[in-house]
């Protein structure tokens, strides 16, 4: 049962860390992030742009 878990472990693949901004594709920062829905962006405008652009996408 234990070699079980640690197999079911292994085949996990590894969570990357998000390294651009979603909205301008800028390196984040470690000192200058925006963290909004459980991602980031360099900054609270390149947050609201890729809202915008979202909302522009589905009409």
């Amino acid at each position: 049962m234990a070699e079980q878990k640690k197999t079911a472990e292994a085949a996990k693949p590894a969570e990357e860390k998000q390294a651009n901004c979603l909205s301008c594709n800028k390196q984040i920062k470690k000192l200058k992030r925006y963290y909004r829905d459980s991602k980031f962006y360099c900054s609270k405008k390149c947050w609201k742009d890729y809202i915008r652009k979202a909302k522009e996408e589905k009409k």
